[in-house]
């Protein structure tokens, strides 16, 4: 379901669009009950009445929600077919990572090493089906 400036989700404002793929579209919005901002994660559309895509969502968010480290936002909770999470301010993840074999001559397994590490650094990370198969590095 798309939405735009103004439209209200529960308790929530939405204030601009943050970025859009094929997995869903997440906006800025306002919190006015806690007075935040948060990130609101809405499904595609074209997946509103996938069972499967529903499933998978929701298991997002539940392996979300068990985690606690600073490099995972926290979700806040769900509201109508959304994910209510920490707003992270930044950059995106959009384009070549930093680290490439170009720049520094480390090999890209770097990529997996790092996710490794961040998931390593939270016990309920390690046993999280989402995580799993990165704990496999030293």
């Amino acid at each position: 379901m798309p939405l735009s400036a103004g439209n209200k989700l529960g308790p929530y404002v939405v204030t601009a669009l943050i970025g859009a793929g094929g997995m869903g579209e997440v906006y800025r919005a306002r919190d006015h009950k806690l007075n935040r901002e948060v990130a609101i994660k809405v499904r595609p559309p074209a997946l509103a009445d996938d069972a499967d895509y529903l499933a998978r969502f929701q298991r997002e968010a539940q392996t979300l929600a068990s985690l606690n480290h600073p490099n995972i936002a926290s979700i806040y909770g769900l509201e109508a077919n959304s994910i209510v999470m920490e707003l992270v301010e930044g950059d995106t993840l959009r384009g070549p990572l930093p680290l490439s074999v170009a720049e520094t001559g480390t090999p890209m397994r770097i990529v997996p090493v790092a996710a490794c590490r961040i998931a390593e650094s939270s016990t309920s990370a390690r046993s999280a089906p989402f995580f799993g198969f990165f704990c496999e590095c030293s």
